[in-house]
């Protein structure tokens, strides 16, 4: 029985992760779709080729980029955390601190994300349509919005978890008695991330 609690929890510790490599991989797409419109619409300036509702794709790309990316980033680390506090804080203080921290962001997170997948769903079933060029039903866009919230909020969940149980938070990078001053150097001689 022992072996299956921890097959189905590696199981589950693998999904999440694909989860959430997947919408950093799906953000990088955006991006590059992101990088073909502008493009398209740059180079078709110059002769004469107008891009219908271009401006708008882009803009629904960058939104797309920036929610889906959230999660990944986060627990790469990668996300800008101001823990001008907790480096001052050791052991069960700080991991306290660090609890209190997820609890607070990831209370703010469900909120944001409640509502975002509300909007999304009242789009799709009152049926609005983009104001633009290109008549897109507007749950589509939004799509890669509450999506990306919905990820954050699974990331985030999945982080208080972790942390409560006693684990190191994931996007601690270095060794948890690393100060600033050790983190700066060791980063300056190519010591990784």
């Amino acid at each position: 029985m022992a072996g299956d609690d921890v097959t189905a929890g590696g199981s589950v510790r693998r999904a999440l992760d694909l989860l959430y490599l997947g919408a950093g991989y799906a953000a990088g797409v955006f991006l590059v779709a992101i990088f073909a419109i502008m493009m398209a619409m740059s180079v078709g300036r110059q002769f004469a080729i107008n891009v219908p509702a271009g401006d708008d794709f882009a803009s629904w790309c960058m939104a797309a980029m920036a929610f889906l990316g959230l999660a990944h980033t986060f627990k790469r680390g990668e996300m800008i955390r101001v823990g001008l506090l907790l480096e001052h804080l050791h052991g069960r203080t700080k991991q306290i601190a660090e609890i209190v921290a997820l609890v607070i962001a990831t209370a703010f997170i469900l909120y944001f994300t409640r509502y975002a997948v509300q909007m999304t769903y009242d789009s799709w079933r009152f049926n609005d349509l983009a104001q633009g060029v290109v008549a897109l039903p507007l749950w589509i866009p939004q799509l890669g919005f509450s999506g990306g919230l919905a990820i954050m909020s699974i990331a985030l969940v999945d982080e208080l978890i972790s942390v409560v149980s006693g684990n190191r938070p994931s996007f601690e990078k270095g060794s948890p008695d690393e100060t600033p001053e050790e983190f700066v150097e060791r980063i300056s001689q190519g010591g990784g991330g």
